[in-house]
């Protein structure tokens, strides 16, 4: 039997397009039919390699049992959480309001006009260990429905009215007292015995461990870079990082970092690349670097369309096993290597033949001495081969525009760094995907792309990221189309998601309604779109000159000051725009004839803390970097060579030629 779901683009909607279930997407004909019928509305949220999605899934959706209740009295609604985030955002909401938690799925039952009466995570089937079963849950709401429909009314309407309830947002001037509180509870809850910060189930956060390092750095605290290098560290060494092929997965059950949650998310790899990529620009370590390239390879081989796009990650599950694809026992390795590789592989890796989960064996460095073999080495491409035969994990293969530009940054800056010319590739071919496929014909961006088809409005989040990976392209080309487009972003941004009182809406103004319009500023898995959106105006604010952009990164850094005032370590991508905002302003306009000079491009590599705003004006672009900087227009251009000039906290040095005057 299939349901409406099955003319569906989303791999999750797609998943359950065969149930029993009568689902409808996200609709007005859902709604509306709601509303005709007199029935309350079944809301489920997920996300295609979500584990326990597809253990209500496979426990309640593909029942029978369960179906006939859903269809007999509700209308019900699946939603991909990754597709329709504000729709996922306002319900999580209702979900921690009303239970102190959320989580995927995400199961809400509301009222015709999206009013919430009930909300919850995971449910079984029937009553287990205490925790209520779906079909008690059904047919207690279904009787309430039918007897006390008002009471849920009621209920629905004062849950709705508490979330929409809007405190007006409290503006505090932003400072470095800010920063030093966000390291200061850092500390407080860092794991001294195995990295990260509080305990059991440990999440990457790499946006945490940037802002540690920038600070380190700014503040000359080496304490807050070692906490961020440890973590480092420790994921690597752990069951968290996939030896075999590279990459991360999205999180670890328990403090050693060694048995993950086995799905892997491009969002985090993207964002893990640019944690290990400033290790190793501060320390110089090489098997920092060594990280950077086996993720950057991972995401190449692995989560890349033809086209160039970047699929949103991999399963958790194969054959309905979670982590079956990534363990192995130790007659395994001994029969794909051969007895003394195999003996050295499970030493060297803690693959025992007791196991470490589930009696298998996670491949891991933890407390192991000595070097583990190179990524590509010719027995890990075995190891590599084999596990890829053996069983397969499935791939969410829809494109999603923000997590795509957090890897073109990130790619960019890699390749730029290490100097691979495939990451840079990576990066430039992916922008062309987002050009040619997400974007319309008036330049607005879709959220989405699967099949073909490209979908769904752009939020914040999108403009703001795509922004910022347009900036990191013009960093490392200095061609000034880039700065072109996120300035036309950032301008869409202010104009269609600011709201007047503070901050930036999460949907634009013309999108379509829902009970609230959803406006998030913490940075969780991933930075906020307010975090994204105060950085891109910070970088405007100190490439253009222009008043516009300074006033409104200000406006934005004192609207996050006031979010964050009780725990600004929740908010650590927004840290780094105040980071940018507090650090010596340094102003360099390269005026030259021909190329970019190599000494510039160096520094600007070889420097991990670069408070340098840097623009290039050649006889090329002279008239294009105007309309963006108008500043740039009266700086001449040499008959040869480069002339530079520097200015610092607001006054301006002499122009020199040789770039080692500058004495930066």
């Amino acid at each position: 039997m299939s349901n409406r779901l099955r003319n569906e683009k989303s791999p999750y909607l797609l998943q359950h397009g065969e149930n029993p279930v009568d689902w409808y997407p996200w609709c007005e004909e859902a709604f509306e039919k709601a509303e005709r019928e007199d029935k309350p509305v079944f809301l489920s949220i997920g996300y295609s390699t979500c584990h326990w999605c597809h253990v209500m899934a496979h426990e309640s959706f593909e029942d029978e049992e369960i179906a006939k209740l859903l269809n007999r009295d509700f209308v019900c609604i699946k939603v991909d959480r990754e597709e329709r985030p504000d729709i996922d955002a306002v319900y999580m909401s209702v979900c921690q309001a009303v239970t102190g938690s959320g989580g995927w799925p995400l199961t809400i039952i509301m009222t015709p006009k999206q009013k919430p009466f009930f909300a919850g995570t995971y449910f079984p089937k029937q009553y287990r260990y205490g925790q209520p079963g779906l079909m008690d849950i059904l047919k207690r709401a279904a009787d309430l429905w039918k007897n006390e429909k008002e009471e849920l009314q009621i209920t629905g309407a004062e849950i709705t009215a508490a979330i929409c309830e809007r405190r007006i947002p409290v503006r505090k001037e932003p400072g470095r007292d800010v920063l030093k509180k966000a390291y200061e509870q850092f500390k407080r809850q860092f794991d001294e015995s195995w990295g990260g910060f509080g305990s059991e189930p440990k999440f990457p956060t790499p946006h945490n461990l940037l802002f540690l390092m920038e600070y380190s750095l700014m503040e000359d605290i080496p304490d807050a870079g070692k906490m961020a290098e440890e973590t480092l560290y420790a994921m690597a060494r752990g069951g968290i990082h996939d030896h075999i092929g590279g990459g991360f997965s999205r999180y670890s059950t328990d403090e050693k970092w060694l048995i993950p949650h086995f799905e892997k998310m491009l969002y985090d790899n993207a964002l893990l690349i640019l944690a290990y990529l400033k290790a190793y620009q501060i320390t110089g370590k090489k098997d920092y670097g060594q990280i950077v390239c086996s993720t950057a390879d991972y995401i190449l081989r692995e989560l890349t369309d033809a086209q160039g796009g970047f699929y949103c990650g991999q399963d958790a599950d194969s054959d309905g096993v979670e982590g079956k694809y990534y363990c192995f026992t130790w007659e395994e390795v001994l029969s794909v290597l051969g007895k003394e590789d195999g003996m050295e592989f499970c030493r060297l890796y803690g693959i025992t033949k007791e196991g470490n989960f589930q009696g298998k064996s996670i491949p891991n460095r933890i407390g192991q001495a000595g070097k583990g073999w190179k990524e590509d080495d010719v027995r890990i491409k075995k190891l590599y081969d084999y596990r890829r035969e053996r069983t397969k994990l499935h791939k969410d293969k829809k494109c999603l525009l923000s997590w795509n530009a957090w890897t073109i940054l990130a790619l960019a800056r890699a390749g730029w760094i290490l100097s691979r010319e495939q990451y840079l590739n990576g990066a430039f071919g992916a922008e062309n995907f987002l050009e040619e496929h997400m974007k319309d014909e008036k330049g607005h961006l879709y959220l989405r792309f699967f099949d073909g088809e490209a979908a769904h409005q752009a939020q914040l989040e999108d403009y703001g990221v795509y922004a910022l990976a347009m900036l990191e392209l013009y960093r490392i080309t200095f061609c000034v189309k880039y700065l072109k487009e996120a300035i036309r972003l950032a301008e869409y941004m202010t104009e269609f998601f600011a709201d007047e009182k503070g901050g930036y809406y999460m949907t634009a103004k013309d999108a379509g309604r829902l009970i609230l319009r959803p406006k998030e500023t913490y940075d969780g898995a991933i930075p906020s779109g307010n975090s994204a959106a105060a950085m891109v105006l910070q970088e405007l604010a100190a490439l253009t000159g222009e008043t516009k952009w300074q006033e409104a990164a200000w406006r934005q850094l004192t609207f996050l000051a006031g979010e964050m005032d009780e725990y600004p370590a929740g908010y650590s991508f927004a840290l780094l725009a105040m980071i940018k905002a507090f650090s010596p302003k340094k102003e360099l306009i390269c005026a030259v004839k021909g190329k970019v000079p190599e000494e510039l491009t160096e520094y600007l590599k070889e420097t991990p803390r670069n408070e340098l705003c840097v623009l290039v004006k050649t006889p090329e672009n002279a008239e294009s970097l105007s309309e963006c900087a108008p500043f740039t227009k009266n700086y001449p251009i040499p008959e040869s060579g480069a002339v530079y000039y520097l200015c610092e906290n607001g006054a301006c040095r002499a122009p020199v030629m040789d770039f080692k005057q500058l004495d930066l």
